[in-house]
């Protein structure tokens, strides 16, 4: 259930009550996550509420700087 792509509500801090998508599973207890109006940061699963829904997400690459 915990995949990247899921929409969740967070239910603690600042931005409680917020939607936000799970980017990356960490381990078995963070995730990163980000959105409208939340920022993109680690996140304890204990503080999100799973939604059913789920969306299509790229994953961005990092270019290394070439000298």
């Amino acid at each position: 259930m915990i995949e990247p792509g899921r929409v969740c509500i967070k239910l603690r801090g600042r931005e409680a009550g917020r939607k936000c998508v799970i980017e990356e599973v960490i381990d078995e207890n963070f995730v990163i996550i980000s959105g409208e109006g939340v920022r993109r940061r680690r996140c304890n699963i204990k503080h999100l509420l799973i939604t059913p829904e789920k969306v299509e997400i790229k994953k961005e690459t990092k270019n290394k700087k070439e000298e």
